[in-house]
């Protein structure tokens, strides 16, 4: 192992070294029946026994002496025993004690030591049953580095005798920090190895930075390097998150040249006051009476395999530094637990200290100094959202780069969580809905829609007549329509869908529950009704509706089912309408058939200004015997 730890294990009277028996095949004497029930073996047993009721870390070793699990405890004994006394209710820990074959520990002063030394031995041994920190991605800094005259610039690696600030969550933000310090002071970005010795022979040139002001030119002597310094400590400023006080600096260093009558520099002044205005409206999240915070904001994942901490620092109420823990194999870990290894992840990382700390939820270890608050409401509780909807964007921005990386796999997560959402046996691949439309019993149609893998289908949309019912039955009506879909389908020996949802509360679903009886499908095509005022979702035999978060997408695919079964059955009920009052009379006319009838209402568009048109106009059109005919069945007295 490294020595990241060694000063941990200092005066514990362990060494590293005597850990030994790791990638070494080691026997168990656990039986069958002791991994069935969790139980340790004999020798494993007498290791537990023997444990100090201390703070520490334990580790798990499978029979190839591999380590398969780190952890940390504040009484050792007590923690371990605990895996061996029963079965868990996650499954993933009862895979993990069913390998366990021996163990390893180490005492150490206090549960934050025992933090840090099980940081350090999971990065070392990236044990398998571990939440791991996805570290792959280097952050930005802001540099200003250690020179006579000192550069500004961004990087992603540190080394240089300079002074880092950040890192930034992403390379947008320090972006937009250069940004403001470049169009404030004219600070070179050059990479000469200034000297005044050099500047004095006339060494350096000058670049196209100092003819577009950019650049006050201090490789030629244009800028001393007493005012270049000045320069730099401002940057320092704005690096260190003090914008609020150099706005005010600005506003009365441009009000006094004013009042000396030197508007030519107040107006420079000016906007340079105005730029940092600007960036102070963007930057600064919150005004606390703290100078100095420090938030950490949490986020899981859907499927709860990941999480996110946000960690923030906060100067005067502006963001200076800022980074994004991805964690994975959360599954079987506390929320807590996750928040303590990301604490521990940003002290080791940039050498912190944390006093008073913003968090969502109180961490699983108490941190020496340490004062933890969990806001409600006011300004603590915006920076704490502010740093919560950070780390849930970062999980956003991740699933949309897997997204278009594998199409599918989007498909498949929403797939799995609309099973999980409406306790199916299998995947919603195949969903269809009904609805059903009428006007006071008139014109009564049924619509169809289907929806493959979570999108529309429209090739495979239907539309039904509604034949055997008299009047407005929207039950009978519904029934009527499932029993003519679905025994056809059975019939032409089609695959049924694997979800029905029908528009309505309990009462469609009823009529929807005797219709698959009477086919014999009520088991093998799963149903739900939605009812539309709370979006309640019903179950057949339950009387109590399933509420769904409304932010799911289990139901923003149902609400886009029944919107575009709505849809659907309208249009269709609306066209047989129009076509049922524009055609119906002139079908009651002897002698005229479907061309003379299309032809009469293309040209006079409606049956009203058919029957308001003189002979002469209608015998234009169809000819004088068929215009004869129309005209009588119009005007039978004249």
């Amino acid at each position: 192992m490294t020595d990241i730890s060694s000063d941990l294990l200092a005066g514990t009277g362990r060494d590293i070294d005597e850990l030994g028996g790791f990638n070494l095949e080691i026997k168990s004497d656990r039986t069958p029946e002791d991994i069935r029930n969790n139980r340790p073996g004999a020798r494993l047993r007498e290791k537990i026994l023997s444990l100090p009721e201390s703070p520490g870390v334990y580790m798990y070793l499978d029979k190839n002496g591999t380590v398969i699990y780190v952890g940390k405890a504040k009484r050792l004994k007590r923690r371990v025993s605990s895996y061996f006394n029963r079965r868990h209710e996650i499954n993933r820990t009862n895979l993990l004690v069913r390998a366990i074959v021996d163990m390893r520990f180490i005492v150490v002063h206090s549960e934050e030591d025992a933090l840090h030394l099980e940081s350090a031995m999971i990065k070392e041994y990236q044990p398998r049953y571990n939440v791991l920190l996805k570290d792959d991605k280097s952050y930005p800094w802001i540099v200003v580095t250690k020179e006579e005259f000192p550069r500004v610039f961004m990087t992603r690696e540190k080394g240089l005798p300079a002074k880092y600030y950040g890192p930034y969550s992403n390379v947008q933000s320090a972006k937009v920090v250069l940004g403001l310090i470049r169009e404030i002071f004219p600070l070179r970005s050059c990479r000469h190895a200034l000297t005044e010795q050099g500047i004095a022979r006339g060494k350096y040139s000058l670049c196209l930075d100092y003819h577009i002001k950019k650049c006050g030119g201090p490789c030629r002597g244009f800028i001393n390097r007493d005012q270049y310094g000045e320069y730099v400590q401002r940057v320092r400023a704005i690096l260190r998150g003090e914008t609020v006080e150099l706005e005010r600096h600005l506003k009365a260093e441009m009000q006094a040249l004013s009042d000396e009558l030197k508007f030519e520099q107040a107006q420079e002044v000016k906007e340079k006051y105005e730029a940092v205005k600007r960036y102070n409206v963007k930057s600064v999240v919150a005004t606390t009476e703290t100078a100095d915070l420090d938030v950490f904001g949490y986020e899981a994942a859907d499927d709860e395999d990941s999480a996110v901490v946000c960690f923030m620092h906060l100067h005067n109420g502006a963001v200076i530094q800022s980074i994004n823990l991805e964690y994975r194999r959360c599954s079987a870990s506390a929320k807590e637990e996750i928040l303590s290894m990301a604490m521990a992840e940003v002290e080791r990382r940039f050498t912190r200290k944390f006093s008073d700390v913003i968090v969502p939820f109180l961490p699983d270890v108490e941190f020496d100094g340490v004062r933890f608050t969990v806001p409600q409401r006011g300004d603590l509780k915006k920076v704490l959202d502010v740093a919560s909807k950070n780390a849930a964007q970062y999980l956003r921005d991740k699933e949309k780069q897997a997204e278009a990386l594998d199409p599918e796999r989007s498909v498949d997560k929403l797939m799995e969580t609309m099973k999980r959402d409406f306790r199916l046996s299998v995947q919603p691949r195949h969903i269809e809905c009904f609805d059903n439309s009428n006007i006071q019993g008139t014109n009564p149609v049924a619509s169809c829609v289907v929806f493959r893998n979570g999108k529309p289908s429209k090739r495979d949309y239907r539309h039904f007549c509604i034949k055997t019912v008299v009047g407005a039955d929207d039950f009978a009506s519904m029934k009527e329509v499932l029993h003519r879909r679905y025994t056809r389908m059975m019939a032409e020996g089609e695959k049924l869908p694997d979800m029905v949802v029908v528009d309505g509360g309990k009462g469609q679903l009823s009529a929807a529950v005797e219709a698959f009886d009477e086919m014999g499908i009520r088991g093998e095509v799963a149903l739900v009704g939605i009812a539309k005022r709370l979006e309640e979702i019903y179950f057949p035999g339950d009387s109590l509706p399933l509420y769904i978060d409304k932010t799911s997408p289990s139901l923003r695919v149902i609400q886009a089912l029944r919107d575009e079964a709505h849809r659907f059955g309208i249009t269709h009920h609306r066209d047989r309408r129009s076509k049922g009052q524009t055609v119906s009379e002139l079908d009651s006319i002897k002698g005229i058939g479907p061309a003379t009838r299309t032809a009469l209402i293309k040209e006079f568009k409606s049956v009203k200004r058919l029957k308001e048109a003189p002979l002469d106009a209608i015998a234009g059109i169809v000819g004088k015997s068929k215009a004869g005919i129309v005209y009588s069945h119009f005007h039978p007295a004249e």
